[in-house]
């Protein structure tokens, strides 16, 4: 059976190729590309889908997983080789209920949709972008029903992040921690608000940008296989173990903006880096799911850059860089100012409190496109109506509101979810780390993350894509995804800081 594995193998190294080659093509169009090139980048990304979207679900790879699956049957479930035989024919068996045609059509609406997406934004003019999202929505309605019978019409899309998670889950997650977090935003309310008002000054770009690098460079991210490079808005890519890419958005008017997005991107980027290399070129090649990935983003984000250990080591640096802006803010008030709770409209600058309420929202309009409760047109007001509802905010412009996230121009509906899973995750994992580094807090106050990234490495990067998100979590913590850490980690951070 190996010359059998062994061909698979190579056929999804091909097509391993043709997908990082269509993330170049990607990552080229929102870094550097000029507008002009949208229709022809749409075609050239729609022909690299369409190829390698026609060899992986070709006879060939068909008959190979057929003779491999009793294999698989005799190894180790968890070998390198039994996992990749169970996720190709899993990706298998989904795939060859897409047509060619879809994939290639699907490729040149979403490219060009991203360019309008850009205009409509900087324009502040959703018209510009309505015709696109309206084909988008119902291209995604068409590839649901591939699917047919499904429980629910969104279950399809959010399978392609969270493989084995149905909408009924999410909403049931959802619905147990919204009065919850609720509760906790009242209750902050009603305390005296924090002065974050030093992280509104004016903080040079390039300042910026430099102490993001050093950041983190410590954290362990490998610029020998990455790069950064500014975006309308921040990703993570990848064209193989060796080339992983970030990308961040400078405001020199408010500081968070780049710094908490660099190590965000950051920590997507060092998960991919983690992967063992003889996953490489397969479909294990990756992350677990898109709820594991937001763990590890949101992690050294948050549960990292957002922490007093953190800033015990960077804000010395941090404040002489901006000794104008950070001079006379001593680290306790600079602690609280960059975990200030407080209704706002732009999820990604959206404090840890109030960011699930920003998924929510999504995950609800996501829910009534597809199931056609709502129009595409009808989408702005029904954006502001629900910031009014979770957030007691409104956006004044649709290019703080409805047009603030770039996911719907790539059709990435299904997505949202996951970054408020990934909270979840983030916060089980790091109780289970806490308890296998008991002295990680001083680790963090020197500057040291190689025990942490060492962790991070055996228990969830190097195992890529073999495992199902539920399996690798429960396989880790014990238990699979629930709230209880990430509730208890809010309530007792921020109850901290507002003396609740």
């Amino acid at each position: 059976m190996q010359d059998k594995l062994d061909q698979l193998k190579s056929i999804l190294a091909i097509i391993s190729d043709l997908h990082g080659a269509t993330a170049l093509l990607s990552w080229d169009q929102q870094c550097y590309m000029p507008p002009g090139g949208v229709v022809d980048r749409g075609n050239q990304i729609g022909t690299l889908s369409s190829l390698a979207h026609s060899k992986f679900v070709s006879e060939e790879v068909g008959s190979l997983l057929e003779e491999l699956k009793p294999y698989a049957e005799t190894l180790d479930p968890e070998s390198d080789d039994a996992c990749l035989i169970e996720v190709t024919d899993r990706d298998y068996q989904k795939s060859i209920n897409v047509p060619n045609e879809y994939v290639a059509e699907w490729a040149r609406v979403t490219t060009v949709a991203h360019g309008a997406w850009e205009e409509a934004r900087a324009n502040n003019d959703f018209s510009h972008f309505q015709p696109h999202l309206e084909k988008i929505v119902d291209m995604r309605r068409q590839y649901a029903d591939f699917f047919k019978p499904y429980t629910h019409v969104y279950d399809p899309l959010l399978d392609d992040f969270e493989p084995g998670m149905t909408t009924a889950e999410v909403q049931e997650i959802f619905t147990g921690m919204r009065p919850k977090q609720v509760e906790l935003i009242k209750a902050i309310s009603e305390k005296p608000q924090v002065d974050d008002s030093f992280l509104h000054l004016h903080y040079e770009d390039q300042q910026q940008w430099e102490f993001g690098e050093a950041a983190i460079t410590k954290f362990g991210y490998d610029w020998n296989r990455g790069r950064q490079d500014k975006a309308a808005h921040p990703f993570t890519t990848n064209f193989g173990l060796g080339d992983v890419r970030i990308t961040t958005r400078v405001d020199e008017n408010f500081l968070n903006t780049a710094l908490f997005g660099t190590l965000h991107e950051a920590g997507h980027a060092i998960y991919e880096q983690g992967v063992a290399a003889e996953l490489e070129r397969t479909p294990l090649g990756s992350g677990a799911s898109l709820a594991v990935h937001e763990s590890q983003s949101r992690m050294y984000e948050n549960l990292l850059g957002r922490s007093y250990d953190f800033w015990v080591h960077f804000y010395p640096s941090l404040q002489e860089r901006f000794k104008t802006q950070l001079g006379n803010v001593d680290l306790d008030t600079f602690y609280k100012g960059i975990n200030k709770v407080e209704p706002s409209l732009i999820r990604v600058e959206a404090d840890e409190a109030t960011y699930n309420l920003h998924i929510m929202l999504r995950l609800e309009l996501e829910i009534a496109l597809m199931e056609g409760k709502l129009k595409v047109a009808d989408l702005p007001q029904a954006w502001n109506d629900r910031m009014e509802d979770y957030l007691g905010v409104v956006p004044a412009t649709d290019a703080e509101g409805v047009l603030q996230d770039v996911h719907w121009s790539a059709g990435i509906l299904g997505y949202f979810p996951t970054y408020a899973l990934g909270n979840l995750v983030s916060n089980q994992l790091w109780e289970k780390i806490n308890l296998d580094i008991p002295d990680l807090s001083s680790q963090v106050q020197n500057g040291n993350f190689a025990e942490l990234l060492a962790w991070l490495r055996e228990n969830v990067h190097r195992h890529g894509a073999k495992f199902k998100p539920q399996h690798l979590v429960k396989r880790v913590v014990g238990s699979t995804i629930s709230p209880e850490a990430y509730l208890k980690y809010l309530n007792d951070k921020f109850g901290a800081i507002y003396e609740l």
